[in-house]
């Protein structure tokens, strides 16, 4: 150790310097928590008015920290997207990412500046915790990490669909939408957060998020595949269905909803129509199971039905009173809508399973039901509502007041009658836009101009037609007026209809909720137009079931009664379809496969 000095550092005295403190008061600041910085990642908050129960943050969670905890007395719509759920958190795994936070859709998350927390050693599920907007102890901290627009994962805004300018669509009857790319999919597709809101919704539980998954992979065989297992009317449903899972989307909580329909069209219309008939053929059974079945209407509830029985191995006829399959989606959508080479696609894959069609072969005058009763060991009625209800409004029995179904028919048979060269349209639905805007492209051709109008009950608040379809009939030249009823239709001295007198609507319903329309008199329009459509509402014929079957069915205002399976109160025969739930194809698709499954079991027994 040589060369290292030691110093005295002082006094032997020092340590006596201490006693000169013992008189002074504390100067300890208490162990109290510090405000944390303004965008510190703390304990979970979640508000519960926000919060959908979508469970998108479980799924992000890499560390499993969220699990999902259903909530006895919160609301729970799948219709309207909402599920009685609520994330709960273990910080035992929790490493504050905050990734739960920017990828919620409803923004109902945020991390909060509260970080203190303790426990005993035998409550250490307390560390296990429900998050509220009370923060973990129940009392308000300020949100530090909360949803931004730097810390935002969801995509709010839809890619646009190409579409015809109406000057160019209104000449013809060419489909409108042009559909995506490739590219414009895979970005919509990419904006799924995969909650599956959209499959409880569909009254088909479509696999929605699985499709579009596959599509963002680039994978549309497998797509189409995903789609298959609930839809073989899926080229309609990707142009015409009521999107009830858009609805339902979590992304539009903030934004536009995923384009659900708009992502199936394309998976449809990007793989091949041969392609996508060996991908529905898979599962089909080998052999033949030796049973009959029978399926009145080749609309998309028979036809799925029929889809459903022949990969089951059993032998199916449909019976067609018309030339073709299809039911309304092909006599009562315009083809501007839905092209019927689609439609044709989507009834051959059903076709190519084995299920035969008789065409042109009208059930009560070709051949009988007791015919069928006796033929084969099950017998579906499947009908959608091919007749127009009237308004019974004085005039309504003029040769040119049409209904709007006969005359949609007569289009796409390409049926010949007078074009008017005016028009008045009674309803406010999506068959009244169809029809209007049908006739407004005759006129165009016929006469070089539109006259078109539209008059409805409802307010423009509580119209019942899509907002794109009156969005679109306005750019085609249609005026459509809200609130207004129909008074009589107008006959000069000559027998000629002039048009229709309408009154302003007070209100629809009366104080029990039942339809009872009242008018101000005051308030009298004349709408000029030498024909007039009907448009409020449909109805089957039911004259093919004889006078003795329908005495022994049991009916609910006009529409037949079934049991959950589609069962009627006649043991041989079942019923689904527009004749059963009213119009929607997507509904009808639901009933087909319902039913399918009881008749499957009923032969297996």
């Amino acid at each position: 150790m040589s060369g290292i000095s030691y110093k005295s550092k002082g006094s032997i005295l020092n340590p006596l310097k201490n006693l000169a403190f013992l008189g002074r008061g504390s100067v300890t600041e208490p162990l109290e928590p510090r405000e944390a910085s303004a965008n510190y990642r703390g304990f979970h908050v979640n508000d519960w008015e926000l919060c959908i129960g979508c469970s998108t943050c479980q799924k992000v969670c890499d560390n499993a920290a969220i699990t999902m905890v259903k909530i006895p007395g919160l609301p729970e719509d799948p219709v309207k997207g909402v599920r009685n759920e609520r994330p709960a958190i273990d910080y035992g795994r929790c490493c504050w990412c905050g990734l739960c936070v920017d990828i919620c859709p409803t923004g109902s998350l945020a991390l909060s500046r509260e970080y203190v927390h303790t426990c005993r050693e035998d409550e250490l599920d307390s560390y296990f915790v429900l998050p509220d907007p009370n923060g973990i102890h129940g009392h308000y901290f300020p949100k530090g990490w909360d949803k931004s627009v730097d810390a935002d994962l969801v995509d709010l805004e839809r890619q646009p669909m190409t579409e015809m300018e109406s000057g160019e669509r209104i000449g013809s009857f060419a489909e409108i939408v042009a559909g995506y790319s490739d590219q414009q999919a895979i970005i919509e597709a990419s904006r799924c957060v995969q909650c599956g809101m959209c499959h409880d919704s569909c009254p088909t539980h479509m696999h929605a998020p699985e499709y579009i998954r596959a599509i963002w992979e680039g994978n549309l065989d497998e797509a189409v595949r995903q789609i298959y297992r609930t839809n073989p009317f899926s080229h309609i449903c990707g142009r015409v269905c009521t999107r009830r899972c858009e609805t339902a989307c979590s992304i539009g909580r903030r934004g536009d909803p995923v384009a659900i329909r708009w992502l199936k069209r394309y998976a449809m219309d990007s793989v091949s129509d041969e392609r996508v008939r060996e991908i529905a053929a898979e599962g089909k059974v080998d052999y033949l199971t030796g049973r009959k079945v029978a399926v009145i209407g080749a609309g998309p509830a028979g036809l799925t039905a029929a889809f459903d029985l022949v990969k089951k191995g059993h032998e199916v006829t449909v019976y067609e009173a018309l030339e073709k399959a299809g039911g309304m989606t092909r006599y009562g959508i315009p083809e501007y809508r839905l092209p019927y080479d689609r439609l044709d696609a989507d009834v051959a894959v059903i076709t190519s399973l084995g299920v035969g069609i008789r065409y042109n072969t009208r059930v009560g005058r070709d051949v009988t039901m007791q015919q069928l009763q006796q033929e084969y060991d099950a017998v579906l009625i499947a009908l959608g509502l091919q007749m127009g209800r009237s308004t019974r409004i004085p005039g309504s029995d003029h040769e040119n007041v049409r209904r709007s179904v006969e005359l949609l028919r007569m289009i796409t048979e390409g049926e010949k009658f007078d074009i008017p060269d005016s028009a008045v349209v009674i309803g406010g639905g999506n068959v009244a836009m169809d029809i209007a805007r049908s006739l407004a492209r005759l006129q165009r051709q016929a006469y070089g101009e539109v006259r078109v109008t539209v008059v409805a009950l409802e307010d423009f608040d509580h119209f019942l037609a899509d907002p794109e379809e009156v969005k679109e009939a306005r750019e085609e030249g249609v005026e459509i007026l809200d609130s207004r009823g129909p008074k009589g239709c107008v006959i000069d001295g000559q027998g000629e209809l002039q048009g229709l007198k309408t009154l302003g609507v007070l209100s629809i319903f009366d104080e029990k909720g039942r339809f009872a329309p009242s008018y101000d008199e005051s308030d009298e329009q004349f709408h000029p137009g030498h024909m007039v459509i009907e448009a409020i509402g449909q109805m089957t014929d039911t004259a093919l079931l004889g006078d003795k079957l329908t005495e022994q069915l049991e009916w609910n205002r006009g529409r037949l009664r079934v049991d959950e399976e589609g069962h009627t109160s006649v043991s041989w025969l079942w019923a689904a379809g527009d004749m059963v739930t009213g119009p929607d194809v997507v509904h009808a698709v639901a009933d087909g496969h319902r039913v399918a499954a009881s008749i499957d079991s009923t032969l297996a027994d």
